[in-house]
């Protein structure tokens, strides 16, 4: 954060650390604020764990460039696309200035919970007055070919916790104990047999996965009091986190009654689907990835979440950057040359956006 604090400022950004809860946060305008026309990209540089690395090929976080790969953790998860993004707004500022702003907000607070990083950034916009009118976050949205896709919506991902209590005893002896085990079998598949939906004209159909049941009983002759399951639902806009919370607690209050334990729910929504329709901004960055790589990207909500779950609440948004199949592997690494694509891309949307 501090290299490209230090690069953007150079570059006439005014540039403003947003750091909270100990993550690293950055902040940069160029041009004037409350411009009537702010292009803004959002992007982070933290990266998920290495795993286990002699599996690498090379030092995880040494950045070696072998045969045309830079080779790293995040090198397309998603510092290559930042790289791509702050490069292009200083190329673009230098040679051709616009008649607006442009903001870039950096998290270091994306693979994580997102408490602190994207959400940071917005709240001390809110507060200062700062905003985007559009924007671009850079993660890598493209399956197989640099441009073969563009992410205009995500959907909502919800994780909810269960917790059936009854009553440990001998299994020799189960009229003196009250096994949740079945308790739990009934409600795990009564739940997971539920078709949610069909899809929707943007999202394929919601899917509600049961991730865990663990019950941590290494007895065989024990009656377990409780036992526990996670369930993991990747939703469209036909629902929204809370109506299948309480779909889920409905369910549990059958249960319940139907077999005489406790049945507790816990829940997390990390982010409620959403969607920005085929439009100006679509439109925009196609046209741009269409003039430099000869393709029309699909328009898609595949995948997981993202910080445009956060900056949708903003302003218009779109994703856009690298093919993302080597993202969060063993020897994840980037084509070099797709970098200054990206870039080309990204300067080439200023230039439409600005014209």
């Amino acid at each position: 954060m501090v290299l490209l604090e230090r690069a953007l400022t150079d570059a006439g950004f005014a540039c403003t650390r947003v750091d909270r809860g100990g993550i690293s946060n950055l902040f940069a305008r160029w041009g004037r604020k409350g411009a009537n026309r702010s292009f803004g990209f959002n992007g982070h540089i933290d990266v998920v764990p290495v795993g286990d690395a002699s599996q690498w090929t090379f030092d995880p976080f040494g950045a070696e460039i072998v045969d045309g790969y830079m080779y790293g953790r995040g090198a397309v998860d998603m510092k290559s696309g930042v790289a791509a993004f702050v490069g292009a707004a200083i190329d673009f500022t230098r040679n051709t200035p616009p008649d607006g702003a442009i903001v870039l907000t950096i998290t270091g607070d994306e693979e994580d919970v997102g408490e602190d990083g994207t959400r940071a950034l917005l709240d001390w916009m809110a507060e200062n007055g700062e905003a985007m009118s559009v924007c671009i976050v850079g993660e890598p949205t493209s399956p197989e070919v640099l441009g073969d896709m563009m992410k205009i919506g995500r959907r909502g991902s919800a994780t909810v916790w269960f917790t059936v209590t009854g009553q440990q005893g001998h299994a020799a002896y189960p009229q003196r104990a009250l096994n949740p085990m079945p308790a739990m079998a009934r409600l795990m598949d009564r739940l997971s047999s539920r078709v949610l939906d069909e899809g929707t004209d943007h999202f394929d159909s919601s899917s509600l996965q049961v991730v865990t049941i663990d019950t941590g009983n290494g007895a065989t002759n024990v009656i377990p009091g409780q036992t526990r399951a996670t369930i993991n639902v990747r939703f469209n806009d036909i629902h929204t986190g809370a109506s299948l919370v309480d779909w889920m607690q409905a369910e549990a209050d059958k249960v319940a009654a139907e077999f005489g334990v406790q049945v507790a729910l816990r829940s997390r929504i990390s982010g409620e689907a959403f969607l920005t329709p085929p439009g100006a901004l679509s439109d925009l960055v196609a046209a741009a990835v269409k003039a430099e790589t000869g393709l029309s990207p699909v328009l898609s909500t595949s995948g997981g979440t993202s910080d445009a779950r956060f900056v949708k609440s903003h302003c218009p948004v779109v994703e856009f950057g690298l093919v993302g199949k080597r993202m969060h592997g063993v020897d994840e690494r980037v084509e070099i040359v797709q970098i200054g694509q990206l870039q080309a891309i990204y300067t080439r949307v200023l230039a439409d956006y600005f014209a």
